[in-house]
């Protein structure tokens, strides 16, 4: 038994030794955290962006309209001459109402799309100055680390540093 105790006293004490000349050998960690999103809200461009996109998505919609237009007029024309209408006209028309309805729902899933490629080719660049000045801040001020401060993600943590000031004047913003 005080073999066992020996033994054990020993192995805790290799492991003492261990975990604290690997604990002095490591630099500490430093985490800091800035919400991003606000950030590329604050950037000079957003607006531009903003208002490029709004523009395009009107685009979209106007087109939209109009295809939802056309659909209604062809439909109530549809109703309005259906009694007299043979057999084969009225399957005629519906084959061409239903092709009519598959592009709008195309277009519709295409045009979601080619909104969020805009969204990403237009925003690109300003992600790429921000997280560019985020890594240049980071390295001057010595962070291991640097989290995304988006709400409900971290449950607890011990305070870290908001890197948001630092950043927008890296950047220039006020």
């Amino acid at each position: 038994m005080k073999k066992l105790a020996k033994i054990f006293a020993v192995m805790a004490l290799f492991i003492g030794i261990a975990f604290s000349s690997q604990a002095q050998t490591q630099p500490p960690v430093k985490v800091g955290y800035i919400d991003f999103n606000a950030l590329l809200q604050s950037m000079p461009g957003i607006d531009t962006v903003r208002t490029s996109l709004q523009k395009y998505q009107e685009t979209l919609t106007d087109q939209m309209d109009q295809m939802r237009s056309e659909f209604e007029n062809k439909y109530l024309d549809y109703q309005s001459k259906a009694a007299g209408m043979s057999d084969i006209i009225k399957q005629n028309k519906e084959q061409e109402l239903q092709q009519l309805q598959e592009r709008i729902d195309a277009f519709q899933t295409q045009a979601q799309q080619d909104l969020q490629n805009k969204q990403q080719k237009l925003l690109q660049p300003l992600i790429d100055e921000a997280k560019g000045a985020i890594n240049d801040v980071a390295k001057e001020k010595g962070y291991t680390y640097v989290l995304n401060a988006i709400e409900d993600v971290v449950l607890y943590s011990t305070p870290a540093d908001d890197l948001m000031g630092a950043v927008k004047a890296k950047l220039g913003i006020n």
